[in-house]
């Protein structure tokens, strides 16, 4: 374990402090008196965006994978062929300067394709004000992962009519958002935060394992410990890896499992989790099991988010590392420029 002056020695943004507050921010921004937006006769919805801002269409993919409204996830440069005129393009870029975001929307713009963009400005307000689009500013909180929940929130506040999410699960999920920080936040560094000792317990290289309904959660932890704790991570379906990924495990491995279940997974997931759980018995492998809360889909998702990225928060100072900067990131973003400048 560890104090808070090791807390604040290497975040030296305090991007703990804003995930401190993230109970706070998604009251405020799905409360707010905001313009809300009603499309008729939309039943596809295309949610576009990369990195922290992509995990926004990732969520909405889960919890509206039941419903009648049918959802995509474009990460990357190309519109699908399914978008028609019935289709919202949402774009999602907390910088606003996400170049393969941009150029979905100017593709939907050239096709007919209704869209509504939310960025905290740059090229994207730019550009939708420039051809008159609706476009929503939103305050970036530190870093484009640490803005996933004024995005998100503000998104079911201004998109609530289309979107068959009722009010009292995002109430619920933000309540329970409060009871989640009362164990995991930095005000508990003790053994019995559960987003510590999880991080305490991380070693070597993270396979994640999770069911397709929190398929969202799974790859967002997968990509902040990425970003923050600077290491390789795998993420795999529970089920999936059964036919392929389990064969692994006859060799000696480096690899650690992590098992995201949701306490009311469909019964035949739960078999499974019990059957690959008594083969990592039986071979001596330690794993770790990380359990949803109780409630709806959203603050299930939200939820494990909360937990998992604070996780990788503490794992990044366990590792004395600073988790804001992400210089990779920003040498190929530099480069990209470059190029696209210079095709320009």
């Amino acid at each position: 374990m560890f104090d808070k002056s090791e807390l604040d020695e290497f975040d030296k943004q305090e991007m703990y402090k804003i995930y401190d507050k993230w109970p706070e921010i998604a009251r405020e921004f799905y409360q707010k008196n905001i313009e809300c937006v009603n499309y008729q006769n939309i039943d596809h919805i295309a949610f576009a965006g990369m990195g922290g801002s992509g995990t926004i269409g990732d969520v909405f993919s889960s919890i509206l994978s039941k419903e009648n409204i049918h959802v995509s996830v474009i990460k990357g440069y190309l519109l699908p062929k399914t978008v028609d005129a019935n289709t919202l393009v949402v774009i999602t870029s907390v910088s606003g300067n996400t170049i393969e975001t941009l150029t979905i929307l100017e593709s939907a713009i050239k096709n007919n394709i209704k869209t509504i963009s939310f960025a905290s400005g740059g090229k994207i307000e730019e550009f939708c004000k420039k051809n008159g689009l609706k476009f929503f500013k939103i305050p970036k909180f530190h870093s484009p992962r640490a803005s996933l929940i004024p995005f998100l929130y503000a998104i079911l506040n201004i998109l609530n009519s289309l979107l068959p999410i009722k009010k009292s699960e995002v109430l619920e999920s933000i309540l329970q958002l409060e009871q989640t920080r009362e164990n995991i936040s930095f005000q508990n560094l003790t053994k019995n935060n559960i987003a510590l000792s999880l991080a305490e317990w991380i070693n070597d290289i993270p396979v994640i394992y999770y069911p397709f309904g929190l398929q969202s959660a799974a790859i967002r932890f997968k990509n902040s410990l990425q970003e923050n704790a600077k290491i390789h991570v795998f993420a795999e379906d529970i089920i999936e890896t059964s036919h392929n990924g389990i064969v692994s495990y006859e060799k000696k491995s480096i690899v650690k499992p992590i098992l995201i279940e949701g306490v009311d997974d469909y019964v035949k997931t739960k078999q499974r989790w019990g059957v690959v759980k008594d083969f990592f018995n039986e071979n001596q492998i330690e794993y770790k099991e990380i359990l949803s809360v109780e409630g709806g889909i959203l603050s299930k998702l939200i939820n494990l988010i909360y937990l998992l990225d604070y996780a990788s928060i503490y794992l990044a100072i366990f590792r004395k590392i600073d988790p804001t900067p992400v210089k990779s990131i920003d040498f190929i973003k530099k480069k990209m420029d470059e190029k696209n400048n210079i095709l320009e």
